[in-house]
């Protein structure tokens, strides 16, 4: 069942991977089609992957991807399906690729004082490879969005950090807030807890390392409420840290459930947080509509892909997507999922009465 937790609520029992009858899913590239591609300068020692669609027009939008531990550039897009969504809607795509000289595990140094400065190291890197693309291929830069996982998720956040003037969005999956830590021995305590902190303070540590922005970049914050890798409280202090940026009360979000019975709180089109039920760590995707699962990516019958896509306002495809269900409709389908994962007979009841306990039903 729903729980409160703080300003979120909180999944109790399993929503299992539930598949309609329907037409089989189109076929997916074999590949991954990032390239690699030369840049400079390159501090952090990174490399660069680019896919730019056939017959790109000038002026396009252009999204950056950042992996997980363990993950390749390519893995990354292959699973969760970024260039099938490049090519299909008319933007550039780059990703970062962490080498194992740096890191062991090929995570990014998200926690590292010497590449979590602006124009230092792998956050240098990290925009050299902006600039480049931009130029190269005459993109948007007005239109600049970034995304990553776990380690690519937290230097998702560093880098919203360091350069909001270079970025109009961001999407952080399972990732934790700018400022957490300094070191390796912080790193692994955030993870399992993050450093208590008001959304005043946790604004305040981004303020300390930014250059005033003409405006914030919009943030889309993703958590599975499965996750032991990394806290679900880190996805309530990212939302406390960009609520603060933005001069938002935390308890002015409108709440909903969307595909999967994933609750989205958001705010206008500044933030949103996505709470997916039964998720471990990974980003979440749908493989009969995006990529295809992989380690850390997982298939719970929704794309955060294409959901985060659309909240950057990104082109939407040609056949319209329905709209988020009120939730007294979807009702029935959510307490017929729940059900068996929930002994007690009076499940009806106690569905409802979460709903209403967080708002949701009158």
């Amino acid at each position: 069942m729903w729980r409160k937790l703080g300003a979120f609520m909180r999944f109790d029992g399993p929503v299992p991977r539930r598949r309609t009858a329907g037409p089989s899913p189109r076929p997916r590239p074999a590949a991954s089609p990032l390239i690699e591609t030369a840049f400079a300068p390159n501090p952090g020692n990174l490399r660069l992957f680019t896919y730019i669609p056939g017959g790109l027009k000038p002026g396009a939008p252009l999204v950056v991807l950042l992996h997980g531990c363990g993950q390749t550039a390519a893995g990354y897009d292959a699973g969760t399906g970024w260039s099938e969504l490049a090519q299909a809607q008319g933007f550039a795509l780059i990703a970062a690729e962490q080498k194992a000289v740096n890191n062991p595990n090929t995570c990014f140094n998200w926690f590292n004082p010497d590449d979590i400065a602006r124009g230092a190291g792998e956050a240098a890197s990290i925009a050299a490879m902006i600039e480049t693309t931009v130029a190269a291929h005459r993109l948007d830069a007005a239109r600049v969005f970034i995304t990553g996982l776990s380690a690519g998720g937290a230097m998702t956040d560093v880098m919203l950090a360091l350069y909001p003037d270079l970025f109009a969005g961001g999407a952080i999956i399972a990732g934790l807030p700018f400022g957490a830590a300094r070191d390796v021995r912080d790193a692994l305590e955030a993870m399992r807890m993050p450093p208590l902190r008001t959304p005043r303070q946790w604004g305040d540590a981004v303020r300390a390392v930014s250059p005033a922005p003409g405006r914030w970049p919009r943030v889309s914050i993703w958590h599975g409420d499965l996750d032991t890798t990394v806290n679900i409280l880190n996805a309530q202090a990212l939302a406390a840290q960009w609520a603060d940026l933005h001069g938002l009360a935390l308890t002015g979000a409108s709440q909903d459930f969307i595909e999967a019975g994933a609750l989205r709180l958001r705010w206008d089109d500044r933030l949103e947080v996505v709470t997916v039920p039964a998720l471990g760590h990974g980003a979440p995707i749908d493989a009969d509509d995006l990529g295809r699962p992989a380690p850390f990516i997982l298939d719970v019958g929704i794309s955060s892909t294409r959901r985060i896509a659309e909240f950057w306002g990104l082109p939407a495809r040609a056949e319209a997507r329905p709209g988020p269900e009120p939730v007294a409709h979807m009702l029935p389908r959510i307490e017929h999922a729940l059900k068996p994962a929930v002994a007690d007979a009076k499940a009806e009841s106690v569905i409802r009465r979460a709903l209403r306990a967080a708002g949701l039903l009158k």
